[in-house]
């Protein structure tokens, strides 16, 4: 096996593939971090670059960021480090098998694995794995169902559970994923910051119980975990709300009220809160500032 490179994704997912059995025989590695990384996490790799980590592996890893991938793929294409058998994989969340094609003429086996799970680069990453889900994308017409196959059997080995994601669905699946996770970390920071302005600290403390039991409530519950002003049609709190909010934390006003105004959309939609109630916190939501 060989990664390029040894970034966060790539060295998190070649320990859990080397945990699995596989001989982890060369990396590319070029910032001090991913090196360090490299050392700790895939050691005995032989740092390489990109296209002798490939030359040197039945099964190339490529975990570079997706802007970089196509660009990528085309000088392994070009540099004769492919040959018919090799496995590729990729882990991009929003490209599926297509971006390989360059690849895939050299008759290598392209498939898309994409952790859904936040990965940091370090070594408790590889335990956050297990149970974990990954999205599966292999290609079409001939050697499809092989392709398929593999990519779920080198997600088993890792101890996480494959789920198959059509080409066509790569971007929405990705999507969703940064949606919930990247702008979930914002919106935390976002409350975080609002409760040290009222002079609460740590706000940390006074977050987590309530966020923990909201996000598992809207795991097991959906819609019907809604709670506070909104779904209650409480225009007046609200209202009051932004007036502070618009005076001491004006950088979070914008966020409050999107994100209130698809609350009371979702409510709405689902039942939860009476129509014209609704419309009244819309019109709060909507009204200029005095």
């Amino acid at each position: 096996m060989g990664v390029v490179s040894a970034g966060r994704v790539g060295a998190v997912l070649g320990a859990a593939l080397a945990n699995a059995g596989h001989a982890v025989v060369a990396a590319s590695a070029v910032s001090r971090a991913s090196r360090a990384r490299a050392e700790e996490l895939l050691p005995g790799a032989e740092i390489l670059p990109p296209d002798e980590v490939v030359r040197r592996a039945d099964l190339a890893v490529l975990a570079v960021p997706d802007d970089v991938l196509p660009g990528l793929v085309r000088g392994l294409a070009a540099s004769d480090c492919l040959r018919p058998g090799q496995i590729v994989v990729h882990t991009c969340g929003s490209a599926g098998v297509g971006v390989l094609a360059p690849a895939a003429e050299h008759d290598v086996l392209p498939i898309a694995l994409h952790p859904a799970m936040t990965i940091t680069g370090r070594r408790e990453d590889v335990a956050r794995l297990t149970g974990a889900c990954v999205g599966v994308t292999g290609p079409d017409g001939l050697d499809a169902d092989a392709a398929w196959l593999v990519g779920e059997a080198l997600v088993v080995e890792m101890g996480a559970e494959p789920v198959r994601i059509p080409e066509a669905m790569r971007p929405l699946y990705h999507a969703a994923l940064a949606h919930g996770a990247n702008h979930l970390v914002t919106l935390v920071r976002e409350a975080a910051e609002i409760l040290s302005r009222a002079g609460i600290e740590p706000a940390e403390r006074v977050l987590a119980p309530l966020l923990s039991a909201a996000l598992d409530n809207a795991l097991r519950h959906g819609d019907r975990a809604l709670t506070g002003p909104v779904v209650r049609g409480d225009a007046g709190t609200v209202a009051t709300h932004l007036r502070h909010l618009d005076d001491r934390a004006p950088d979070a006003a914008p966020l409050y009220r999107a994100l209130a105004r698809r609350t009371a959309e979702r409510a709405r939609a689902g039942g939860l809160v009476d129509p014209a109630a609704a419309d009244d916190v819309v019109a709060a939501l909507e009204r200029p500032r005095p």
